[in-house]
């Protein structure tokens, strides 16, 4: 949710509209990607990204449309996939998903899955996705669901497979699993030194080296925010990234977040805030620690209004990417 000019909360229907908008701008900027998270609570407005994104196919030209992330798990794989290529038909060739099993758990209660098989419906639903991304004839048989018999699913990907990954947010079991399933892999650093992600990059590396098959891209998904300058930026932020932190906090056990404990995310940790000049330099940092092949900044910051975030877009796509590309170019 964001806010309006008189300070309160939007209706979720406008907020949807605005975030519409933004995408059609980070399109013409030339911005790469554009991905909708899934949410079923009162504090986001997008519960059914794919909707969102096919009305954003149809309104751009070239930036790719995903998800961030998809909750495979309390989801139907099958439907997951003919959602995504109908977003792919729409946009001629421009859909891809990052399928996780989401940080929030609203959604197992809402489509009546029982939480307690959080894990165990993540890794049998990732395996039916799998096969439904990499044949065109599926056969597929466990206890989970009735068997699938040379099934075709429609509406097919006119070209190649659809793009698929895998988010990890720290756990050595997913990198598996994304080198099991031939999926790229996404990796989730909302705070902390980037850098301590690296055994992952190596891990998903080795791993696909010992299968016999080259590892696919690896991208990182990040927080961040994009203002005039530093000072700015930490003036527009810091009190949008504290509601929200705040408001998870009391869910989750976390202390409230004190400035501090913000400005050291943004010197040491994940949060890439600032001016053009200093979130480029950070984000090609991490790039060339990591070794990434792309990089996703999660632009919208707690309840932080609609212009803001617009301008913030327009910096990141007019000069941060393009300082980054430079800075990458020039070791």
């Amino acid at each position: 949710m964001t806010t309006g000019a008189d300070g309160g909360l939007l209706a979720q229907p406008q907020v949807i509209r605005n975030v519409v908008e933004e995408a059609v701008l980070a399109d013409r900027l030339g911005i790469d990607f554009f991905g909708l998270g899934e949410h079923h609570r009162k504090d986001f407005a997008v519960s059914a990204p794919e909707v969102v994104l096919a009305a954003i196919a149809a309104r751009t030209d070239r930036i790719r449309l995903g998800s961030a992330v998809t909750v495979l798990s309390s989801d139907d794989p099958i439907r997951v996939f003919q959602r995504f290529s109908t977003i792919d038909a729409i946009s001629n060739g421009r859909a891809e998903v990052i399928l996780g099993r989401g940080s929030f758990i609203e959604s197992f209660p809402l489509f009546g899955y029982d939480l307690a098989k959080y894990e165990e419906l993540f890794e049998e639903k990732l395996d039916l996705f799998s096969e439904i991304v990499s044949k065109d004839v599926v056969t597929y048989r466990s206890d989970w669901r009735t068997p699938l018999e040379d099934q075709r699913i429609y509406p097919p990907i006119a070209k190649g497979r659809l793009k698929t990954w895998i988010g990890v947010g720290g756990s050595p079991e997913s990198v598996i699993r994304a080198v099991r399933h031939d999926m790229h892999l996404m990796l989730a650093i909302i705070g902390g030194d980037p850098a301590r992600f690296a055994p992952y990059v190596e891990l998903y590396n080795e791993a696909s080296k010992q299968a016999g098959r080259t590892a696919g891209d690896i991208g990182v998904h990040s927080p961040g925010y994009v203002a005039e300058t530093d000072e700015q930026a930490r003036r527009d932020l810091f009190p949008h990234f504290k509601k929200i932190r705040d408001r998870l906090g009391k869910e989750r056990g976390w202390p409230p977040v004190t400035e501090k404990d913000f400005e050291n995310e943004i010197e040491h940790g994940s949060l890439y805030a600032g001016s053009p000049e200093t979130v480029a330099a950070k984000i090609a940092k991490t790039a060339k620690t990591l070794g990434i092949s792309g990089f996703q900044m999660k632009y919208s910051a707690g309840p932080m209004d609609h212009e803001k975030l617009m301008r913030s877009i327009e910096l990141y796509g007019s000069t941060v990417t393009r300082a980054v590309r430079a800075l990458l170019r020039n070791g």
